[in-house]
């Protein structure tokens, strides 16, 4: 398991700090103890079965072209247009891509603009300035710079990269709806929080706000199968 700095389970929040990668479940296991132990709130959701789950993307390029590819469309789309992709493109590295006429990832059902971040995304893991497969060796809030940096990269696209491809335990994608919902519920709240105020509030999980992330996706779960709703996330 790859690791850098282990921060105590219990102390003041350090955003230069980062705990063991989320890559296994044993690492997930202990970064949930670790986070309940320094929020009770976590606590209280983990005991009432917000249990986080693992899941995993491809981590480099691929990865990321996977994530842009399913932005803003229907999962059914999202794996139309992937299979289309890899079918033209079987090994989807960024010189691959880079070298791909527009008019073959026009074929795949890609849209402009999703062609345009794909081939800056690319130009840059080329020329280096991206370097997808190392982020993690960073702090977060440098990561995700990192990523944003890229012209069409945007903060949910680079937290969730972080997050699901290479198991960033302090990524945390503040913009996302569902978990928006799941701090407004957890905490009693009238509204949903906005992404500048969720942030704010996830200074207090640092160095494992990844991991509140997926406690909250789980509880986001758990609180809509209690009230009868389908849950896509």
């Amino acid at each position: 398991m790859r690791t850098r700095r282990v921060s105590p389970a219990i102390g003041p929040p350090d955003a230069g700090v980062t705990g063991p990668l989320l890559d296994s479940e044993a690492a997930l296991r202990d970064g949930t103890l670790a986070l309940a132990a320094r929020d009770p709130v976590m606590a209280r959701l983990v005991a009432e079965g917000a249990t986080p789950i693992l899941r995993k993307r491809a981590p480099g390029f691929e990865g990321l072209a996977g994530i842009v590819v399913s932005q803003q469309i229907s999962t059914a789309s999202a794996a139309a247009i992937w299979a289309r992709l890899t079918a033209r493109l079987p090994d989807l590295t960024a010189a691959a891509l880079a070298a791909a006429p527009d008019e073959a990832l026009r074929e795949a059902g890609l849209s402009a603009p999703k062609i345009r971040t794909l081939r800056a995304a690319a130009q840059a893991v080329i020329d280096g300035s991206l370097p997808l497969d190392t982020l993690h060796a960073l702090p977060a809030d440098e990561a995700h710079r990192r990523m944003v940096a890229v012209h069409g990269i945007g903060p949910w696209t680079a937290d969730v990269y972080l997050l699901f491809c290479l198991g960033h335990p302090d990524a945390f994608p503040a913009g996302d709806l569902a978990l928006q919902e799941a701090a407004r519920l957890a905490d009693g709240l009238e509204v949903r929080p906005s992404a500048a105020a969720l942030t704010a509030r996830a200074e207090s999980w640092r160095p494992w706000r990844g991991v509140a992330a997926k406690v909250l996706w789980a509880y986001y779960r758990v609180a809509k199968a209690r009230d009868g709703a389908p849950v896509s996330t």
